[in-house]
């Protein structure tokens, strides 16, 4: 099976919010040297724990600072662009390192209603992601009514994030998909999972179905630990929860001397419960049983913790976990 990270650029509290980019620069580095297949990066809009709202812009001082990893998109998130300036934007980035860009695509508007109404979203607006989609792969091929530059060699791979339609979508045109969150877990993840390769269409990107799972994955010298690296992540997603703004990480310590709500606290204790995080004979179970439900044929982590060096420290624990 293949390994992958997906780095979303988390902000800390208290520190300056370019350090998680550079943060994310420097992670890229280590994955390389791990041996990691690739390194996506996402896309997220005016919400205070994530400093990366532009990937491309992200990936080419990545991959200035790499050589050989693939680099891309988990995910571009197409309402939010014109299909010509995405297509214009990933052949750069192929033009300037070849064979290594990877092109996610997402269809997820803003956190909140001001930043959709930020990004020109109208809710009466009809669905046109399809033929956006349509759109993007032909002028990444040079088959559109326009020609895209800078006219680059070689195909960029393009992914889906999906759940539900978007899997009948990926299917249909014989795409890769990316499947992430609680669902993995559920019958429903099998039957979408499924269906998705029973009705996967060949395309000229891709001859067979692909699948990639993404889900946070913490590995540390036992269990306890492993759940404490975890704790500021799922801390994040349940204060969210709370006050409806997703923030940047905190520590352990200030998280633990904080007063917690009970919903909060439900929801911290029931997350942790569920985590990928341990040891790594706990982990590699873990991920056993997610490939035998999925049939993944990738696994994409999108490990978040404060401590940086402990983060890095995960990865290489995985790296050698899954080999």
């Amino acid at each position: 099976m293949r390994l992958s990270l997906l780095d979303r650029s988390r902000t800390r509290a208290g520190r300056p919010e370019s350090e998680a980019l550079t943060g994310s620069v420097e992670r890229a580095v280590h994955a390389e040297q791990l041996g990691y297949e690739r390194f996506w990066v996402a896309e997220h809009h005016a919400v205070p724990g994530i400093a990366s709202g532009s990937p491309p812009v992200l990936l080419a001082a990545i991959g200035s600072q790499t050589r050989s990893i693939r680099i891309g998109s988990g995910g571009v998130m197409l309402p939010n662009h014109q299909p010509l300036v995405v297509a214009e934007q990933f052949l750069m980035l192929q033009a300037l390192y070849p064979g290594r860009i990877d092109l996610g695509i997402g269809r997820s508007l803003g956190f909140t209603a001001p930043v959709r109404r930020a990004l020109r979203h109208d809710a009466g607006a009809l669905d046109t992601f399809e033929a956006d989609l349509e759109e993007l792969r032909q002028l990444l091929v040079g088959d559109a009514a326009v020609t895209a530059h800078p006219v680059a060699e070689g195909r960029i791979p393009v992914s889906l994030l999906a759940t539900g339609r978007g899997m009948q979508i990926a299917a249909r045109l014989g795409l890769p998909v990316v499947v992430g969150g609680p669902i993995l877990w559920t019958d429903a993840a099998q039957e979408t999972i499924g269906a998705y390769r029973r009705d996967f269409r060949p395309s000229e990107d891709l001859a067979e179905p692909y699948v990639t799972i993404s889900l946070d994955v913490t590995v540390a010298d036992d269990d306890v630990t492993a759940r404490e690296l975890a704790l500021p992540e799922i801390w994040a997603m349940a204060r969210s929860r709370q006050i409806g703004e997703f923030p940047p990480l905190e520590s352990v310590a200030a998280i633990r001397d904080q007063a917690w709500a009970p919903r909060v606290r439900q929801h911290v204790e029931k997350s942790l419960a569920e985590a990928v995080a341990g040891s790594p004979h706990t982990v590699r179970q873990m991920i056993d049983q997610l490939v035998e439900r999925t049939g993944a044929d990738e696994l994409m982590a999108s490990t978040s913790t404060y401590d940086r060096d402990a983060l890095f420290e995960s990865d290489r624990a995985l790296r050698e976990l899954v080999s």
